[in-house]
This record gives C-alpha cells, sequence and structure tokens, in this order.
C-alpha cells in the first residue's frame, strides 16, 4: 500500500500533474486570460460548464488557480477548492450562494469584523435573517437554530481575541437542524486545525495571511465537498466576478511551500513573547492559545495541532498612549494592519469601537466581549524575527 504524502510534501508537491523531462520544477505561472477551444469542448454560457471541461476563460478556471485549488483542498482533507480575489470574497460568495431570501444564517459573535459588516449591513437587505451567537457556547448556538438555518459561520480562534469554538460540536447541532457549518480557519491555518475532518461542511481561508505568508497578494479560498463547490463556481466566481490574479495565486503558492516551517517558528516566537507579556507588569491580560491561561486551554490542545502565531493583549493604562507610542517608536515590529507575514505587526483595536461599527454588541455579549478585550487590545502578529529582538521592542515601549 503507497503511503499518502506527508503535510509538509503535499505543501511543496500537492497538485502537481505528472512529470515529463524537461518540465519546469517550479510551474511558471500562467497569465492568459482566454485559451484554444473548440464547439465541442465547452459552451458559451457558464451554466452549461462542467467538471471536466478544459480552460475557456480565467474568470471560469486558470491552470495555475488549479494547482492552488487542489493544493488547499490536500491540505485541507477536502474534494475541491474554489479560490477567490480575497478572503472577504471567498465568504462573501460563500453566503450568497448558500443563502436566499427567507433563509435564516447563525453568525458568532466574534469574527473578521469585515463579514460581521457584511452580515448586518446586506443580508438583510436580500431577506436573510441573521442571529448573532457566543458560537463558543453549544448551548447558545443551540438556542438560536430555527427550520430554516441554512448555515452556521463561525471562526476559530477568533479575531481578535482568540477566543475558540468547539468545532465538531457546533457541527453535530447545525447538521441536526438540517443546516451547513462553514468554519473561517485563517488563523489556525491547515497546519493547526483541518474542519472538515471535525464535521465541518465547508473551510475558509484569507490567502492573503499565513498561507501566503509574505504580505504581497491578496487571496481567499473555500474548501469543502465538490458538488458544493461546483455551485459555488458557477454562482459565485463566474458570476460574481472575484477571481484570484494568476500571478497572485503564484505568489500564494510559493509561500505555501514554508508554510509547515513557518507555523512552527511563528509559534515557537508566540509563545516566548506570550510569557513575556504575561510577566510584564504593564500587562493586564493576553489571549494567545497555547497559553495554559487561556479559558479554552483544554479544547486548544484537542483542536489544534498548532496554536500559530496570533495573540492579543490589553494594558492597565490608557491604550491610545500606547498605541502613539507603538506607532512612533517600533523598530522591530510594524504598527500596521493584518496578520501572518513574515514580519511581526501590532495594532491597537478598540473596544467601543468595534462592538458599536462592526460587532453590534451590546449587554452581556458585549461585557462578555469587554472580558477578553477591556478598552482594547494591541494585536499582535508574531513574525519570524529574532525572538529576542520582538521582546527588546516590545519592552522598550512598555517601559
Amino acid at each position: 500500500m503507497t503511503k499518502s504524502p506527508s503535510f509538509e510534501t503535499m505543501a511543496i508537491h500537492g497538485g502537481e500533474g505528472e512529470r515529463h523531462i524537461g518540465d519546469p520544477v517550479t510551474p511558471a505561472p500562467v497569465l492568459s486570460t482566454t485559451y484554444f477551444t473548440h464547439p465541442d469542448a465547452v459552451g458559451f454560457s457558464a451554466t452549461d460548464l462542467k467538471a471536466d471541461a478544459p480552460h475557456f476563460y480565467t474568470r471560469w478556471s486558470n491552470p495555475t488557480l488549479d494547482l492552488l485549488e487542489q493544493r488547499l483542498a490536500l491540505l485541507e482533507g477536502g474534494e475541491a477548492a474554489v479560490s477567490f480575489a480575497s478572503g472577504m470574497a471567498a465568504i462573501t460568495g460563500l453566503f450568497s450562494t448558500r443563502l436566499s431570501a427567507g433563509d435564516h444564517l447563525v453568525l458568532a459573535d466574534v469574527c473578521y469584523a469585515g463579514v460581521a459588516e457584511y452580515v448586518h449591513h446586506h443580508l438583510p437587505r436580500q431577506g436573510v435573517s441573521v442571529s448573532i451567537v457566543d458560537a463558543s457556547n453549544p448551548v447558545e448556538v443551540a438556542a438560536a437554530l430555527r427550520p430554516n438555518t441554512r448555515l452556521v459561520h463561525i471562526e476559530t480562534p477568533a479575531n481578535p481575541i482568540l477566543k475558540l469554538t468547539d468545532i465538531a460540536a457546533i457541527a453535530e447541532l447545525a447538521h441536526g437542524a438540517g443546516a451547513e457549518l462553514s468554519v473561517d480557519s485563517t488563523i489556525a491555518t491547515p497546519m493547526g486545525t483541518n474542519p472538515l475532518a471535525l464535521g465541518a461542511d465547508y473551510v475558509c481561508h484569507s490567502l492573503t495571511k499565513y498561507l501566503c505568508g509574505h504580505g504581497d497578494a491578496l487571496g481567499g479560498a473555500v474548501i469543502g465537498a465538490r458538488a458544493r463547490l461546483d455551485a459555488l463556481r458557477k454562482e459565485a466566481l463566474i458570476h460574481g466576478g472575484a477571481v484570484l490574479s494568476p500571478f497572485s495565486a503564484y505568489l500564494i503558492l510559493r509561500g505555501m511551500e514554508t508554510l509547515p516551517l513557518r507555523m512552527e517558528k511563528h509559534q515557537a516566537n508566540a509563545a516566548a513573547l506570550a510569557a513575556f507579556f504575561e510577566s510584564h507588569p504593564a500587562v493586564s491580560r493576553v489571549n494567545w492559545p497555547g497559553l495554559a491561561s487561556h479559558p479554552q486551554a483544554d479544547l486548544a490542545r484537542r483542536q489544534m495541532r498548532n496554536f500559530s502565531g496570533l495573540m492579543s493583549f490589553v494594558v492597565k493604562g490608557d491604550p491610545l498612549v500606547l498605541a502613539r507610542r507603538m506607532a512612533d517608536s517600533l523598530h522591530t515590529v510594524s504598527y500596521a494592519v493584518s496578520l501572518g507575514k513574515t514580519k511581526t505587526l501590532a495594532f491597537f483595536i478598540g473596544t467601543d469601537d468595534l462592538l458599536r461599527s462592526s460587532y453590534r454588541l451590546t449587554g452581556r455579549p458585549a461585557e462578555a466581549y469587554r472580558a477578553y478585550a477591556g478598552d482594547g487590545v494591541f494585536r499582535v502578529s508574531v513574525g519570524l524575527e529574532s525572538i529576542e529582538d520582538i521582546i527588546t521592542d516590545f519592552a522598550r515601549v512598555l517601559g
């Protein structure tokens, strides 16, 4: 029996076809937007697109995107993947395909701010009702499910407070109600968690983050069963038009080759930095799944093989004073948004602004968020620099 390739090998070779003498070891990006075709090969309408259709137009498919999608599917243990121009395009494409007027969505109360804003601003106009719940509490999820619930969407770990959700438990609840489960696993990466193996129907990634790893390409993807994703390709990708650039796909493929090595270093640096923050007198709380002090440490160890490099911390003094000092004085660390890069990034996310504009939480849910975030968190995407240099930089601005 042939042994399946390891994760490390699939990250480099996954999706490659048969080798021929004279072929390049590193496939070049195919930048052509159109391909030679034949009247018997493919119809002019995407509604007639067959699974085995040859390449016709890059908005439909492309050899470089094919390779990226095959590799992503292998790393996540899915049958297929569909790539998009950004992580947001991937999630909004999934929502628009799976949700129609009269349907109901259950959304985690803490998730990527852009997703929360889209759900609040756009889905009600499309006739889709939404329930916002603490997805870390299965009882709340179960109470929110309705006969017309079509989709439950969670993010774990959740940006920016790194709260976790038990994927297997929520998948069982969703399926019991006749709904599907989608999981944004951008922070965990396929190195840390494989949501499909835990019962999820879809796993979503912002490829911009750890999978690319270098901060030089936008991209997104949805991975799952082939039959479900065929509809996603036709409806959301081809008709929606948010197509990933083949050159960006090439850059993301390049980044994926070092994903296992990078995630090990991200985790090691994050562990050391989290320990430093926990011991610093100016810091009141550190949120990172790898810490024994994380309130869901048991779930983290059960569900994650790698704890990733994203963390957040809360300070005892005025956070805006420290944010300005960081922006003005950090040297090794960059005061900038985003995450998953080789470089360490830090950014202050104020609680009042986030609760008001993105999450729209009040009452007990807002209080629960403040328990993690205080007046605001400093989100840190720990990079690959010397951990001594990273700690020295933070120690200088913390005082």
